[in-house]
């Protein structure tokens, strides 16, 4: 081989090294820049997607987080009004707009605002129906077709710890967006106030995201299940144990100013009129036994936070600050 030759062949060995390990190809650069799909806008309360390791290393799978909740009755529900929730659809976030126009927004496709007004008034849009799988046109005004569901239903909620809480609490859960979907009118209006065990969406694929948005609700306001719940939800995810259950930001109580509506119950305010320390036995005297059903059997209880130091021995399922009553 010529000398020439062999220096020109070098040289392009070393070009191809060097291009190689720019990461650069080509015919590409700023073509395969400009190709490169666009970013997801995603819900509020879901983070963007990380890789597969990283994401199922940090998350919750609904499975595992399903195991963690109480399993009881339900309380008999007497005494529910969907005021004590608090004023339909208050600005919580304090963002300037109501939370059904916020998850108008958030869900929608296509979306068309009021004019003139802050970017808020959702007048028009689209709906892919997660419930239903079909396509939805929402229009302001046009009667009853996309509807605003609280995945966990305010009366099951009722029933299963809240009516115990403070105003702050149940307004936080009727506006959380971790708890609101929208979906087609006709669907949440046959769901009313039922659990899982009641109801599932009729569109069978979005089973598995639905118990596990109800899972993570119920997980973060610490609301518990009943024994056929449990059953149903066990039953679902058997299909999908890879489900994550979403993660939601927002707080847990609501500002006290958006309290104004909520309707107090009795409940509530008996177990949040100030604890009295029991005269008769020292704090801090009982044995740890277990659970609150081996605690009574043996006299004791009920313990209250901040005061028995018992308390931190069990689980406040319904989170009033009282255990083993």
């Amino acid at each position: 081989m010529q000398p020439g030759r062999v220096r020109l062949l070098v040289s392009c060995v070393v070009l191809s090294f060097a291009a190689a390990s720019s990461g650069c190809i080509p015919g590409t650069g700023e073509q395969a820049i400009e190709a490169a799909p666009p970013s997801i806008v995603r819900p509020r309360d879901e983070p963007a997607s990380q890789p597969a390791s990283a994401s199922r290393a940090g998350s919750r799978l609904a499975a595992l987080l399903l195991a963690t909740l109480a399993v009881r009755p339900r309380d008999a529900g007497k005494g529910y009004a969907r005021e004590q929730f608090g004023h339909a659809w208050a600005d919580v976030d304090k963002n300037g707009c109501d939370t059904r126009d916020d998850i108008l927004r958030r869900d929608l496709h296509d979306v068309r605002l009021e004019p003139g007004k802050r970017p808020c008034v959702v007048t028009a849009g689209r709906l892919a129906d997660p419930y239903t799988d079909k396509d939805i046109e929402f229009e302001r005004g046009g009667g009853a077709q996309v509807d605003i569901d609280h995945v966990v239903a305010l009366h099951d909620a009722w029933a299963t710890g809240a009516a115990a809480w403070q105003p702050a609490r149940r307004i936080a859960l009727a506006n959380d967006p971790l708890n609101l979907l929208a979906v087609a009118a006709s669907a949440n209006r046959a769901k009313g106030g039922g659990n899982a065990a009641v109801w599932l969406p009729p569109n069978p694929a979005y089973r598995c995201a639905y118990v596990a948005r109800q899972i993570a609700v119920k997980a973060k306001y610490g609301l518990w299940i009943t024994e056929d719940e449990h059953a149903t939800m066990t039953e679902v995810l058997r299909d999908c144990p890879d489900e994550v259950a979403p993660e939601g930001t927002a707080p847990i109580d609501a500002p006290i100013e958006a309290t104004a509506h909520a309707k107090p119950h009795a409940r509530a305010e008996r177990a949040a009129a100030p604890p009295q320390p029991a005269a008769e036995k020292p704090r801090g005297a009982d044995p740890d036994y277990g659970t609150c059903k081996e605690a009574k059997a043996h006299g004791a209880g009920p313990y209250r936070r901040g005061v028995d130091p018992e308390y931190a021995y069990y689980r406040d399922a319904d989170g009033d600050g009282v255990v083993c009553e």
